[in-house]
């Protein structure tokens, strides 16, 4: 019989796993990209167990994808600290600190031969599915905190886990083509690349001599355009929401950073010249294909319809975080952003760009989920406003954190100058050498940020690019 109104009783579960048994587990964390290889690092000086999940085959799969791209921020503001003590130790030679490397260089110099230190540590083809409570669903909460994470693999394998370090990143969920946050009508059913294609190297023949479309106005879509700018024959068509470019021009020769003002000043040349059509306030409502290609139709919010007609399409709308590998956690998410509610008006573009981030670190990580802490670019949501930097004294407060020094972990010290920690006296020498640095700025590694003349207000963009 029941004694409720629903028809069923409140049952309470015990706990089932001693906390000490928990507490032997391993620290797991998800992503072997900067952020997650830096955890890695913090918990190696603290002698906590760790295993990291990588779901790429390869260490830093995703920077893999733009390994031909040229960051924007030299070696000395991307190497964690911790991972630099770790390596010096093993004999290892740092790279010359105010080279801007390319994506290839950072896994090659940096986090490939971090990752071999932690050996079989680093599971690669790893690839979470889900994330919960070992017998609890996200409902139960009696003795909830004493039992271990449940990870669910794709292989059908489980780990447990006394802690969550979840710096899985965004590449793989990259934002729609339509506008209003909704597919276009049709985006499913034609090939849409998504940002940073190796336009000038593995996918040339995919573009060479093609009408391509590139949708987005922040660094990786100014990237894709310069370098299809340099196929001959090729038709190029630039698609943007706003009514004028000024945004991803940036500010010229009166940027801070030399490589990103050649960057905007390159690509209005190209603008001006006719060489790139630029097509403002294009909203994409639906992708048709064609006998001809593909038909790309804007339908902006007065109803006023435009088309084009490409055959290919390069989506550059950046990315949003998935957390739906943590659906069965307790998160506390801001309604906005998606990052936690606490890091939400540390991280508002609206109000901050990258180098006005006030520090943070694990109380402002924190979920009603003790021990889940997803941290880098993914703690971010939707805020445009990362730097590799962050995510690094990030990972550094959340292990301290977990290895109880919350003296450590609350003592968070960040310097961020507002035109970010990415400025190289070499990038104008550097670019004669080996060409214009593009793509990735302020030392973010996952995400292509809006530009912004130096000097300009949040509204018209975030200094990270």
């Amino acid at each position: 019989m029941s004694d409720s109104c629903c028809g069923t009783t409140a049952i309470g579960i015990e706990p089932f796993i001693a906390p000490r048994q928990t507490d032997a587990l391993a620290v797991v964390v998800i992503g072997a990209g900067p952020v997650g290889l830096a955890a890695a690092s913090h918990l190696a000086e603290r002698g906590i167990d760790f295993l990291i999940l990588e779901a790429g085959e390869r260490v830093a799969a995703s920077v893999a994808q733009w390994g031909h791209v040229r960051v924007f921020s030299p070696w000395k503001y991307n190497i964690d600290a911790a991972a630099r003590r770790l390596l010096q130790a093993n004999g290892w030679t740092a790279p010359d600190p105010d080279w801007l490397p390319t994506g290839a260089e950072l896994i090659d110099h940096y986090l490939a031969p971090l990752a071999e230190l932690f050996g079989d540590k680093v599971r690669l083809g790893a690839k979470v599915t889900a994330i919960s409570r070992l017998g609890y669903d996200r409902v139960r909460t009696a003795g909830r905190e004493q039992v271990p994470f449940l990870i669910r693999l794709a292989d059908g394998s489980e780990v447990r886990a006394r802690a969550i370090i979840d710096a899985s990143g965004v590449y793989t969920s990259p934002n729609v083509l339509g506008a209003s946050g909704l597919p276009a009508y049709g985006e499913a059913e034609v090939f849409v690349d998504h940002a940073l294609p190796d336009v000038l190297g593995a996918d040339r023949d995919h573009y060479q001599g093609k009408h391509t479309l590139v949708v987005g106005a922040g660094h990786s879509a100014a990237t894709t355009l310069l370098a299809l700018a340099e196929l001959p024959d090729t038709p190029i068509t630039w698609a943007i929401r706003g009514g004028k470019a000024t945004r991803t021009y940036g500010g010229g020769d009166a940027d801070a950073l030399p490589a990103r003002g050649a960057l905007g000043t390159r690509l209005r040349t190209h603008v001006e010249s006719g060489r790139i059509t630029l097509l403002t306030g294009f909203f994409t409502h639906r992708v048709t294909a064609t006998t001809e290609g593909v038909e790309v139709v804007s339908r902006d919010p007065a109803g006023h319809e435009q088309s084009v007609r490409v055959e290919r399409i390069v989506s550059a709308t950046g990315y949003r975080p998935d957390h739906g590998l943590a659906s069965e956690l307790r998160l506390d998410l801001d309604p906005v952003l998606g990052s936690t509610r606490q890091m939400a008006p540390l991280i508002d573009p609206n109000h901050h760009s990258c180098g006005t981030v006030p520090p943070h670190g694990v109380d402002e990580l924190s979920h009603p989920e003790p021990g889940y802490y997803a941290v880098g670019v993914k703690s971010y949501g939707r805020a445009p406003t990362f730097l590799l930097a962050t995510g690094y004294e990030q990972a550094r407060s959340v292990v301290a954190a977990l290895a109880g020094d919350w003296q450590a972990a609350r003592d968070v010290r960040l310097s961020l100058p507002e035109t970010g920690v990415c400025s190289s006296t070499l990038a104008e020498a550097q670019e004669t050498r080996v060409g214009l640095a593009t793509g990735i700025s302020g030392g973010l590694l996952s995400t292509p940020l809006p530009l912004v003349t130096v000097g300009a207000s949040a509204e018209s963009g975030g200094c990270c690019g």
